[in-house]
């Protein structure tokens, strides 16, 4: 029987007692979609991501999230099965978590630590095999001569990028990430979000991406689920996000979803749609 990749079953989260972060939310994301996760400041999209990725608990008798058709939690515990569901879940935060002192080549051999023997993690032993692997990583988006700089040298677009060739090496099937271009400029944003699409289309990984703006979404997810205040109030075609609508779901909160370009945004070509032209393009030279 198929199961969705992820499964969030009527959740709720509370840091304070009777105050909840995530009020009865439920949601499904299949095999191979990449979803935007969008919501004001204080809405919960930090908080649902981090529960998805088991790093913080659901409350108590709070439903259930599944991954892979697994409970990873449930009644509030992360299960007792869950550490194989969250071996193939990556996820890539803000903060980018490099550790500054140490290359970026070993920043990216850490996504392996999960597979190698805990005395090689210890030690940072890695086999020629895995350095070959995390340099492909690096190539792949595109800083592979940026392998031995320390992640201190890097600028936040690259350390962002460094962060999710770690996500590659780690052979994650869900790639989760947490607002990842929220600190970058624009340029550096579109360009992390080209390999979050890129991952997507090729290699089939899932992606759930957290996004403060809604033309990241237009551009690069079908589909987006809309958070206010802890619950959801919009799951669908991120084509329907007009400015008009986003003002009835957010009210005053809406100025901070979007950017000036937003109804540029909306009518300019999608990632799919671009490619489709560059191809229709290249095969009308070839003709």
């Amino acid at each position: 029987m198929h199961s969705p990749e992820i499964e969030i079953v009527r959740v709720a989260k509370s840091f304070v007692k009777g105050e909840r972060v995530l009020k009865d939310v439920s949601l499904k994301i299949e095999k191979g979609e990449m979803v935007a996760l969008i919501g004001a400041s204080g809405s919960g999209k930090s908080t649902l991501i981090r529960s998805v990725a088991g790093l913080i608990p659901i409350d108590a008798g709070a439903g259930e999230i599944r991954a892979f058709g697994t409970a990873i939690q449930k009644d509030g515990r992360i299960t007792a099965g869950a550490n194989e569901a969250r071996s193939r879940i990556s996820i890539v935060f803000q903060q980018f978590n490099l550790v500054p002192r140490l290359s970026v080549l070993t920043n990216v051999l850490v996504g392996f630590l999960g597979h190698v023997p805990r005395w090689r993690g210890t030690l940072g032993w890695f086999t020629l095999e895995e350095k070959r692997r995390a340099m492909q990583a690096l190539t792949r988006v595109g800083i592979g001569e940026q392998a031995l700089k320390r992640g201190s040298q890097l600028s936040g677009g690259q350390q962002q990028r460094a962060a999710i060739a770690r996500s590659l090496v780690q052979g994650a099937d869900i790639l989760i990430a947490d607002e990842p271009i929220a600190s970058l400029d624009p340029s550096s944003a579109r360009r992390v979000m080209d390999i979050l699409a890129q991952l997507n289309r090729e290699d089939g990984i899932t992606v759930l991406v957290s996004l403060h703006q809604v033309e990241y979404a237009l551009n690069y997810c079908a589909r987006t689920i809309a958070l206010r205040k802890g619950e959801v109030v919009y799951d669908g075609p991120s084509s329907a996000l007009t400015p008009q609508f986003l003002g009835e779901l957010y009210g005053a909160e809406s100025e901070e979803l979007f950017l000036p370009g937003i109804e540029a945004a909306r009518q300019a070509p999608s990632v799919s749609d671009r490619r489709a032209k560059i191809s229709r393009e290249a095969e009308a030279t070839m003709a």
